[in-house]
């Protein structure tokens, strides 16, 4: 891998892991389009230690009042941050479990353009019917473990190359009742966990592989995912405050087009 061919990745995985539009999708497309040789372990792990790190800040009084809430829980101490923590623990099972048990067949059977194509499409149209026809009167504080729940499950979706985690958990909270807002906060704190496992378990798969690393291209997928997702957060929230979530429908629409013209 070039450094150029790192910088790219690791600016789409930034740029695409808190977008509604699929970071799957878009590090599968220069490998399918362009011929680019796959990124490897090592270099996937990179780009979600960065993303990881730059919610994490972003976020970072909330989750130290997340974290403070839940082992306060343990001494008996309950509160709205305590109850949000756990929600968040429980809504991560469903993408854990399906990850677990389902993500080699997707590995083998669903990193194609066509499926990236198909599934931008539908999600995407998903995304403008939440959007535009979810009530989004509720906040964050006010969510259920069963919304939670059904939340967690469209999450593991996600799974399918062209979904989008934050896309579909986003449609998926909306359609339930959230703002806009809510449901984007929600997404991007439930992203964590999730992010923390797969980063995880990446790592425990480099350990087993027999290949050097190529350490220069990982540290620039560290910095440059990092910058892009935090500024990405950052713009997010003020687009879809103003704008809702109609530009990036639109951008899967002519992504899916696109996709399907060229596979035909």
């Amino acid at each position: 891998m070039s450094i150029f061919e790192a910088i790219i990745l690791a600016l789409i995985q930034g740029l695409t892991e808190f977008l509604p539009i699929s970071s799957s999708a878009h590090l599968i497309l220069p490998s399918q389009l362009l011929g680019w040789t796959d990124q490897g372990l090592a270099f996937d792990v990179a780009v979600h230690v960065g993303t990881l790190l730059a919610v994490m800040l972003y976020f970072r009084q909330e989750i130290g009042q997340l974290i403070v809430g839940w082992l306060g829980s343990f001494k008996g101490q309950h509160n709205a941050h305590s109850r949000l923590a756990w929600l968040i623990i429980w809504g991560t099972f469903p993408a854990a479990l399906a990850g677990l048990l389902l993500s080699g067949l997707i590995e083998d059977y669903a990193r194609s353009a066509l499926v990236i194509a198909i599934t931008t499409i539908i999600f995407g149209l998903l995304l403008w019917y939440a959007d535009a026809r979810a009530t989004q009167q509720q906040t964050i504080e006010k969510l259920t473990l069963r919304q939670v729940l059904i939340i967690g499950v469209a999450q593991a979706l996600a799974l399918i190359p062209g979904t989008s985690r934050s896309g579909i958990t986003m449609t998926a909270g909306m359609m339930l009742g959230l703002t806009k807002t809510d449901a984007a906060r929600f997404s991007f704190l439930l992203s964590i966990p999730i992010i923390l496992m797969a980063g995880g378990y990446l790592s425990l798969k480099t350990t087993q592989q027999v290949e050097p690393i190529a350490w220069l291209p990982v540290g620039v997928g560290v910095l440059a995912s990092f910058i892009a997702a935090y500024l990405c957060i950052h713009a997010f929230l003020k687009i879809i405050s103003r704008m809702g979530m109609l530009p990036f429908v639109l951008y899967r629409l002519l992504l899916g087009i696109v996709l399907l013209i060229w596979f035909i």
